[in-house]
């Protein structure tokens, strides 16, 4: 039962006051058809709308089956209309862009009724008016009576209690008019119709009661409903049920409404794209600049890693502590009186040397090796790289069959001295490869880092996957230094010595181009000898260093490890980077196997075992005192054949008046000036002595008439008129008396043996854990930077002997870098924000006109039951497919305009390289930023929208 009570309703418009209803009460049965009668202005469509729940009265009460509506929100209103009042209006009220079936389902979307079970309620309403065959007809394709009968079929979807019908036939003719009232007398046989009517005639045929009101007041009842006040229970306050629109519905709503506005909508999208292909282009520049500067971050890192030696001076710290040009007339601690001395060449020659350091890289290997270490996040894709002093050999044969050995050797003409020949000492003479050096390893076991593959060109064969292949590296020309060939053996070794005689006899040489076939140099062979292998084991079980003998290593080619060149590359043309700066380049995996097959060796495990005696020589590392060196003088020296002691004879004699023996001796002047008297008599007696048994004179070197002896001050000038077998002879009888300053200064010059961590260096023994040099890549400057940060976090935390110091190049010549682009991007920033702008303006603008055209859309949803909140969400999901079509439309526009453009900075920048791209992420990012921003435009019309009085709005043409 609906109980109007007392019921009263002014409109107030400035100091005009109008009573629309004064008072009425009125109690209505469950089932009925009640017509309204009055005059325009007596209160009849306010009493029918305060009934429906779109508008609110002033005081009294509303009360429907025992719930009383005095309390109520506006969000128990729009239950209450969406679950106990259908609306039938004079005009109709359908929505234009929905389907005949989509404007009965509405109600039932309100009401949150899932979609098979809408469709089926509203085909049977449908059906139930006679329109189950137009169901997917436009409203403006039916007549007014089908259009009349859609709303009465929308308004008894629902199942309402109650039916209001505000003219319901005063757009109609008469015949229709009739099908309507039959059909509204229909369905007031199981619920309450009340009908708002200036047709007394069809009020008086149809209706069963008939309600009179004038000025606002009730003034007549044909069929009054009397109950018992005392019989009843006291209304309550409850909500009358659940009313909710799905977003997919706002979203059908607007969408169905856009596409009956195709032009606008495309003019719309694409005006709201305008700011997203500004931010798109710039942001298609930028990511070409930034994959540029990428690129070159990459390859001036890949040149100029972190390098970390294991010893090293901080060159920053240099550069920080040495004034730049002439000190200022502030910093000048003198007056102008007089010649001063300028201490600034010793203050920096001191910063050099106090910045001298050595780094513990073992420990620091240790911590790097720790994936839980935080410089692991910020190592670029070319990682750690190791470095090790391996030592060895390479050698090869030309053309010519002549045995050649890499380190450049065999072009001198200067033939070795018996002495360097041999070096027994161990000490001197060494394995030497300088045109070889090892490329950066890769990741996961690769053999080369893709920085070598990316920045070099493949030009024959392939980069090395062994560890007994190398490569040959050209320049961008394809070309390699004519010496170097030479020295590699690729061209003969005998030509080279030709061209050299040639130029130095002052001769003209004409030098002919050459060309080599790729084939024939990758058919090359050549033969790698560890230095721990070049000393032999002689009968007295020491060893014999033969790195300088040519003829003894030869001897050794067959156990030697085989190379092979398995590919030769060249630096890619658009590439400036250089990676290695060797002719020749080996992988880490020969590295690694230099290093087990040298820790394996005969000779250095002996040395291992022993570390208080050179196993080279046989002598003690530290001699215990002046005696123990004057004996190993005398050992060292005995130990030598005839060649070897003439060589030690020669070389004493040449640096005898030199400075640099006095250097190595660590004599004074006057020591020198002792000893020189002392040797040169001694051997000058010796040899007359040696002369005068030869020739069977006299051993008085004054009497002899063999003028064939040259006078001894003339031999000892010139050895060379000497036989080695007579030096040799010197030698060893000067040994049986010698002078103990004499035994010391051999010692000195000859046999120290430094200790024995030098000693394994010179065998070429590397531990894995101690490497020379660590090279730590980054991919970028900022990456750089962290880098250097955790190496500082690193120092901080470590002890004074483990302390890393290493000298940041890069950040010494790139440190401006990061302010220029960060003011770069302030600057796209700052125009991106008035793209921005102008178009969340301009959304709201367009959502504002949607809002003023869809006015009585909004009357409709809300005498249905939507909510303000439904309202908003409407407008937010037009202008959410607004906001979508214009990132699309901004996406593949700019897509578009790339293509020419990408042509046009290739010729301003004069450079392939920067090529502007939009990434994938950044494409949506700028839809979802066009939506959110066309949402933030639209926000303020939507709320608009959603405050709009339902009444009003419904009276909107």
């Amino acid at each position: 039962m609906l109980k109007i009570k007392d019921i009263r309703k002014e409109y107030i418009t400035g100091d005009l006051k109008q009573t629309a209803l004064d008072g009425v009460s009125l109690n209505f049965r469950d089932n009925e058809f009640v017509a309204i009668l009055g005059p325009s202005g007596s209160g009849k469509t306010t009493l029918l709308n305060i009934v429906g729940g779109l508008d609110r009265y002033d005081s009294g009460d509303l009360i429907i089956n025992g719930i009383s509506t005095k309390k109520y929100k506006d969000r128990d209103w729009d239950s209450y209309r969406n679950h106990t009042i259908g609306f039938v209006f004079q005009s109709y009220n359908l929505i234009p862009h929905q389907s005949v079936l989509s404007n009965v389902e509405l109600a039932l979307t309100i009401s949150g009724i899932s979609k098979s079970e809408r469709k089926r309620r509203a085909k049977e309403a449908l059906e139930k008016v006679g329109l189950g065959e137009q169901i997917h007809k436009r409203p403006n394709q039916m007549s007014g009576g089908q259009m009349q009968r859609v709303a009465i079929a929308r308004a008894l979807v629902n199942d309402p209690d109650i039916l209001l019908a505000d003219e319901p036939t005063g757009a109609l003719d008469s015949e229709t008019s009739v099908q309507v009232m039959d059909l509204l007398a229909e369905v007031a046989k199981d619920r309450l119709v009340i009908m708002v009517t200036h047709n007394p005639e069809l009020a008086e045929e149809y209706a069963n009661r008939i309600v009179k009101l004038k000025d606002g007041k009730m003034i007549n009842d044909s069929n009054p409903y009397e109950v018992d006040e005392d019989e009843l229970a006291s209304p309550e306050h409850k909500n009358m049920g659940r009313s909710s629109m799905s977003p997919l519905t706002s979203l059908g709503l607007s969408f169905n409404n856009l596409r009956t506005k195709k032009g606008r909508t495309l003019l719309t999208s694409f005006a709201g794209s305008i700011g997203i292909i500004g931010i798109a282009m710039i942001l298609s520049l930028s990511n070409g600049v930034n994959n540029y500067i990428s690129d070159v971050q990459k390859s001036t890192m890949a040149s100029y890693p972190i390098s970390i030696e294991a010893q090293t001076f901080d060159m920053s710290a240099v550069i920080e502590n040495t004034p730049m040009g002439r000190q200022s007339e502030e910093e000048k601690t003198h007056d102008m009186d007089g010649v001063y001395a300028d201490n600034s060449d010793f203050e920096d020659r001191a910063a050099m040397t106090m910045s001298l350091t050595k780094n513990n890289l073992t420990a620091f290997k240790k911590y790097l090796d720790d994936k839980d270490s935080e410089i692991n996040k910020y190592v670029g894709e070319n990682g750690i790289v190791y470095s090790y002093d391996t030592k060895f050999g390479v050698f090869t044969y030309d053309e010519n069959g002549e045995f050649v050995n890499t380190d450049g050797s065999t072009l001198s003409s200067r033939k070795a001295t018996p002495l360097e020949g041999r070096d027994v000492m161990g000490m001197m003479g060494g394995a030497y490869a300088s045109d070889f050096s090892q490329l950066i390893a890769g990741t996961d076991g690769n053999q080369v880092s893709n920085v070598m593959t990316e920045n070099y060109e493949v030009l024959y064969g392939k980069y090395p996957e062994n560890y007994d292949e190398v490569v040959l590296v050209l320049d961008e020309n394809n070309e390699v230094s004519a010496t170097v060939l030479y020295e590699l053996g690729i061209l003969p070794s005998q030509e080279y010595k030709d061209i050299v005689d040639q130029i130095d006899a002052g001769k003209e040489v004409k030098i002919e181009s050459k060309k080599l076939d790729y084939a024939d140099i990758c058919a090359k062979d050549y033969y790698l000898i560890p230095q721990c292998d070049l000393f032999i084991k002689n009968e007295n079980g020491t060893y014999d260093n033969i790195s300088s003998d040519n003829t003894a290593i030869e001897g050794m080619i067959d156990s030697a490890i085989k190379l092979k060149i398995s590919g030769i590359i060249k630096p890619n043309a658009d590439s400036d980077v250089q990676l290695i700066n060797t002719p020749i380049g080996y992988t880490s995996a020969l590295t690694n196997y230099l290093i087990d097959h040298t820790n394996n060796s005969e000779i250095v495990k002996e040395q291992l075992a022993n570390k208080d005696i050179n196993v080279i020589n046989g002598l003690s590392f530290e001699a215990a005192d002046d005696k123990q060196k004057i004996e190993d003088a005398k050992t060292y020296i005995r130990s030598l054949n005839t060649s070897e002691k003439a060589g030690i004879y020669t070389m004493m004699m040449q640096s005898m008046d030199s400075m640099s023996m006095m250097s190595m001796a660590g004599m004074s002047m006057d020591d020198l000036s002792g000893i020189i008297p002392e040797i040169s008599g001694e051997i000058q007696k010796q040899s007359n002595s040696a002369k005068a048994d030869k020739t069977g004179e006299s051993d008085d070197a004054e009497t002899t008439e063999n003028a064939d002896i040259p006078d001894m001050p003339d031999a000892m000038a010139d050895p060379e008129n000497m036989s080695e077998m007579d030096m040799s002879q010197l030698l060893d009888e000067y040994l049986e008396s010698p002078d103990d300053n004499v035994m010391l200064m051999i010692y000195d010059m000859y046999i120290s043996n430094g200790n024995y961590d030098d000693t394994l260096s010179t065998l070429g023994v590397v531990s894995l854990d101690a490497p020379s040099s660590i090279d730590i890549y980054a991919d970028d400057f900022e990456s750089k930077d962290a880098i250097a940060q955790c190496i500082q976090d690193y120092n901080n935390e470590a002890g004074a002997e483990d302390q890393i110091t290493y000298t940041d190049y890069v950040g010494l010549l790139m440190s401006s870098v990061t302010t220029i682009v960060n003011t770069i991007s302030y600057v796209l920033i700052a125009f991106v924000a008035v793209s921005l702008i102008v178009s969340s303006i301009m959304i709201g603008i367009i959502t504002y006109i949607s809002v003023l055209e869809r006015t009585k859309e909004i009357g409709i949803l809300r005498a249905i039951g939507a909510s303000k909140r439904n309202i908003s969400q409407v407008f937010n999901a037009e202008t959410f497919i607004i906001g979508l079509c214009s990132g699309i439309i901004g996406i593949g526009l700019t897509l578009l305009m790339l293509i020419p453009g990408n042509a046009v900075i290739h010729q301003v920048a004069e450079t392939d390289d920067v090529n502007a791209s939009l990434p994938v992420l950044s494409a949506f990012v700028l839809i979802a930023l066009s939506i959110f921003l066309t949402l933030i435009g639209g926000f303020i019309p939507a709320k608009k929208a959603a405050k709009k009085d339902p009444v009003t709005a419904l009276r909107t043409e």
